[in-house]
């Protein structure tokens, strides 16, 4: 028996049978996977919080009163210095009832923002995710919301972009679609959405569009004001002429919507033509520039997405802008002065065609401290500081040069491209491609040779078809490129990729070449430009973007470009720029038919863009500016180089003349290894075949001319006798032909000598200052 205590077992303990199964323990990674039963309870209780919340919300969410759009406020824009500069807020709304808004304008209605309107929830959760994500994904700003919604935040609520508001707009549209009819609240939609031009309601858009009542509405007029609910602003082709080509395709999509759903038949559709508004002239407190400037920076603002249009048409904010009350006003006395003070619209019919538009920029800040939009905002709405529809000329030139440095670009034959690259600048030679000729052949102005030239003296006399060829030696998508990370927009109209790309073309406004030559200021330090520096509404300042700027090109590139750009102000087509007094840069450019003229121009502290426009205010179509003040043509080494300099002198007095500081590239003064520049040479190519007819016989230049205006008793305009050089373009088909001087391949005509050794043509081309008449053209 053995001496050790015997152990008592514990009540209720029974042992363990070996042979009982055990759950395997997780190891490894599985240790931080969930189970099936916790993903299950996750979800559920997930389900249980959301449909707690919107239990909640529904609970607590009130339909509120209307809210203060009723007792809209104005907005107050200042000039930099906080001194006012204009107010806005003057509202337009007349409430009507549904019966009298047509049926056919209702559905059209329907149509552009939501066709399930009658049959649908008060929200719709799965349009809103996609409206997100195309918003997160880059797509543009959509909201998913249905009218409900959209009424809701109309009326009800306030339009800021914040999850409390779409979570209270949520709730509320859910109790409104219990508590009212659909025709309630599309009667309530109609009058308070926001369509433009102070209209609120569609009875203050029919008055606002068309002069009449709602009921008087056609068809097509519903679905063109329609149209404007999605974005009034950019859907106004009265006030923004380049708008037309968007404005009729969402008309169109509203028409084409009304088809789909059996509102309107395929042969009425096929039978509408698009119903033009009438002018949208604005309230007299926008005379002068005034309502140019407040435009421009309501564009700036809704345009980056600062503030949606209807939150900013609410009203109630202090606006800041970058507008320098001097300059601004140095700006308009350069205008006046120098242009305005010339015409006598009763003795000169072109007179009555002239207009104005200009915009300056601090190179450094990207601040835009003056623009010129026109005689006055009530006379001529249309801003020529901001519209993109008339060709910049040779003032994109210097775009090609830079564009050439940037890319250590050659000639055919191998050479270096610099300021010293010797081309054949024979007039209507043929471009030459890597494959052989292009079938391209530009005209200089008045159709005038000088053989051998370097890019430099090319650029002073604004030589097309030395710059032509050297767009094609560089690559004329590279060009474009260069252009686009300079500043001028990339969806500007006719920036293509082609040799023709150098004479100017495309159609960027004043303000996009002075933020692309203002980047040249910055030794190719580029940046947005600025229109705005503060927003408040009450006690609350706006989120404004940050200022971002980036090396679009490098200052070597932009820097020789400068240096080459001097030369035209010193001695070449821009003379007339130099009573700036300052050490500046620039290049002139002429349009197509002398439609415009341009001088585009910086000192190291201020670039400046001055455009002369053509204009039949009646119709709104393009026209030459020949015999405008008395003189044979307008050039823009006449009047814009003039204005600029004017304005230029005042903008900077007080300030001492900074002289460039440039960084230019190896070898840009060493003479080109192919040769010297000699005139009469017609066997120098800069790399190409030589002269395609083989005349290659050049004119003489003739010495820089006066810059004083021609006596209007010694000029004429051209006639039609087929000596004036009047028309056609770099446009690579035939432009003109005939009588008027045009040329077939896309020949680069008109422009004129201006009392400078020119070179350039109309497209492109472009001469010094005032000028004898156009001469005949090759023959």
């Amino acid at each position: 028996m053995s001496d050790e205590p015997r152990q008592q077992e514990e009540p209720g303990w029974e042992p363990r049978e070996d042979d009982e199964p055990q759950r395997p323990r997780r190891t490894g990674l599985r240790r931080f996977v969930p189970t099936w039963r916790m993903v299950l309870g996750a979800a559920l209780l997930f389900v249980l919080l959301v449909s707690g919340g919107i239990v909640a919300g529904y609970l607590l969410v009130d339909i509120p009163p209307a809210n203060a759009a009723a007792l809209q406020q104005g907005n107050v824009y200042l000039y930099s210095d906080g001194s006012q500069l204009a107010t806005d807020g003057d509202i337009n709304r007349e409430n009507v009832s549904l019966e009298r808004v047509p049926e056919r304008v209702r559905n059209a209605v329907l149509s552009a923002e939501d066709r399930d309107f009658h049959t649908e929830s008060a929200v719709d959760p799965q349009a809103m995710i996609r409206g997100a994500w195309n918003t997160v994904t880059g797509k543009g700003k959509q909201s998913g919301s249905t009218i409900t919604q959209q009424y809701v935040k109309n009326y009800y609520l306030a339009q800021e972009q914040t999850v409390t508001r779409k979570a209270k707009e949520f709730f509320i549209a859910i109790k409104l679609d219990r508590e009212k009819s659909k025709d309630e609240i599309l009667e309530g939609y109609l009058n308070t959405s926001y369509f433009g031009r102070h209209a609120y309601g569609i009875q203050a858009a029919a008055h606002a569009y068309y002069k009449k009542h709602v009921e008087d509405l056609t068809t097509a007029e519903g679905a063109y004001l329609a149209a404007l609910l999605n974005a009034p602003g950019y859907y106004d082709v009265a006030v923004h002429p380049e708008n037309e080509e968007r404005a009729h395709d969402r008309w169109g999509y509203v028409l084409d919507g009304m088809v789909k759903e059996g509102w309107l038949s395929q042969a009425e559709r096929d039978r509408m033509t698009f119903p033009d508004p009438v002018d949208g002239r604005p309230s007299s407190g926008m005379s002068g520039q005034r309502g140019y400037l407040v435009e421009a920076v309501k564009n700036h603002i809704t345009g980056r997405g600062i503030l949606d249009e209807q939150t900013l048409a609410a009203g109630g904010h202090r606006i800041t802008t970058t507008i320098d009350k001097k300059r601004q006003n140095a700006f308009v006395e350069a205008v006046d002065e120098q242009l305005l003070s010339k015409l006598d619209k009763k003795e000169r019919e072109t007179d009555k065609y002239v207009r104005a538009g200009g915009a300056s920029v601090d190179p450094e800040t990207g601040k835009v401290v003056a623009l010129y939009g026109g005689v006055d905002y009530t006379e001529q709405y249309v801003n020529n500081a901001t519209r993109r529809d008339y060709q910049v000329g040779s003032t994109f030139k210097p775009f090609v040069l830079a564009a050439a440095v940037e890319n250590d670009s050659t000639t055919l034959d191998g050479r270096p491209i610099t300021p010293n690259t010797v081309y054949d600048g024979t007039s209507g030679r043929m471009v030459q491609g890597d494959g052989g000729p292009t079938g391209y052949q530009p005209e200089n102005e008045d159709d005038r040779s000088y053989g051998r030239i370097t890019v430099s003296e090319a650029t002073d006399k604004s030589v097309n078809a030395v710059y032509a060829q050297l767009a094609q030696d560089v690559g004329p998508t590279e060009v474009r490129d260069t252009a686009v990370d300079l500043g001028v927009p990339k969806e500007t109209p006719d920036l293509t990729p082609d040799p023709s790309v150098a004479l100017g073309v495309a159609t960027a406004s004043p303000l996009d070449m002075a933020e692309a030559y203002a980047t040249l200021a910055n030794h190719g330090e580029h940046s947005d430009h600025v229109l705005v520096t503060e927003i408040t509404r009450g006690e609350e300042k706006v989120d404004l973007p940050k200022r971002k700027s980036e090396q679009a090109i490098s200052r070597e590139a932009a820097d020789t470009t400068t240096d080459v750009l001097r030369g035209v102000v010193e001695s070449g087509t821009g003379t007339a720029a130099g009573s700036a007094g300052r050490p500046a840069a620039g290049k002139t450019g002429t349009a197509e038919e002398d439609r415009a003229a341009w001088f585009a121009g910086y000192t190291p502290d201020l670039a400046t863009v001055v455009a002369v426009m053509g204009q039949d205010s009646k119709t709104g179509v393009q026209k030459p500016l020949y015999g405008a003040t008395g003189m044979a043509r307008i050039n823009g080494g006449g009047y814009p180089a003039q204005i600029w300099g004017q304005y230029t002198a005042a903008a900077l007095e007080g300030s001492p003349a900074e002289d460039f500081d440039l960084d230019i590239m190896e070898g840009a003064d060493r003479p080109d290894p192919g040769g010297p520049a000699e005139p009469g040479d017609p066997d120098a190519t800069g790399g190409t075949t030589g002269d395609e007819d083989g005349t290659g016989a050049p004119e003489e230049p003739e010495e820089p001319g006066t810059d004083e205006p021609t006596d209007p008793g010694t000029t004429e305009p051209p006639g039609d006798d087929g000596g004036a050089d009047t028309g056609g373009g770099d446009t690579g088909g035939d432009t003109g032909g005939g009588d008027d001087g045009g040329t077939d391949g896309g020949a680069d005509t008109g422009g004129g000598d201006t009392g400078g050794d020119t070179g350039g043509g109309d497209i492109g081309g472009d001469d010094g200052g005032p000028s004898e008449p156009p001469g005949p053209r090759g023959g």
